[in-house]
């Protein structure tokens, strides 16, 4: 990680988390080195709670990535710059059931100190350590066209994760 990224406080991004999370996207990776999956997301969070910077990621259980972020107890958020929109397209369209993600071309994996997974193209990468998770529960809803986002009523687990480490792109 280090010949390719500069650690950084989470204090020091400078982009805007509505953007990153919303227009540029990410991929959400879990697993090993050896065995990981990625998907795209465009929904998210990022702030600080319990005194600890934190990201926030929503994952439905049919995903194919939901099963890596069960298991292990880290997670990474990258973000790409927006020549990769097309790759992220495909890693947000395609199950890793259906293709092996860690052979995708212009996708390089890098391990991170912690044994995550990143990838040696992004320009922003977010290591977390999972401290909380949540199914979403239909009866507290607040609003009446929820069923418009969940027809299947696949309602999204969330993951808090403590950002523990954060890179930028050298």
């Amino acid at each position: 990680m280090e010949r390719l990224f500069k650690k950084i406080h989470t204090e020091e991004i400078q982009d805007n988390v509505f953007k990153l999370i919303g227009k540029d996207w990410m991929l959400v990776t879990s697993g090993t080195p050896d065995s990981y999956n990625m998907m795209t997301a465009s929904w998210g969070s990022a702030g600080v709670l319990w005194r600890k910077p934190i990201a926030i990621t929503f994952v439905r259980p049919q995903r194919h990535t939901f099963g890596f972020l069960e298991k292990q107890p880290f997670f990474t958020l990258s973000f790409f710059p927006e020549a990769q929109k097309e790759l992220l397209n495909l890693c947000g369209t395609t199950s890793g059931r259906d293709l092996n993600k860690m052979n995708i071309e212009g996708l390089n994996a890098v391990e991170t100190p912690s044994g995550s997974v990143a990838f040696e193209e992004a320009r922003l990468v977010l290591e977390c350590r999972k401290i909380y998770f949540d199914d979403i529960k239909p009866e507290f809803f607040q609003t009446f066209d929820i069923e418009k986002i969940y027809p299947a009523k696949d309602y999204h687990r969330f993951y808090i994760g403590e950002i523990i480490q954060a890179w930028e792109k050298k």
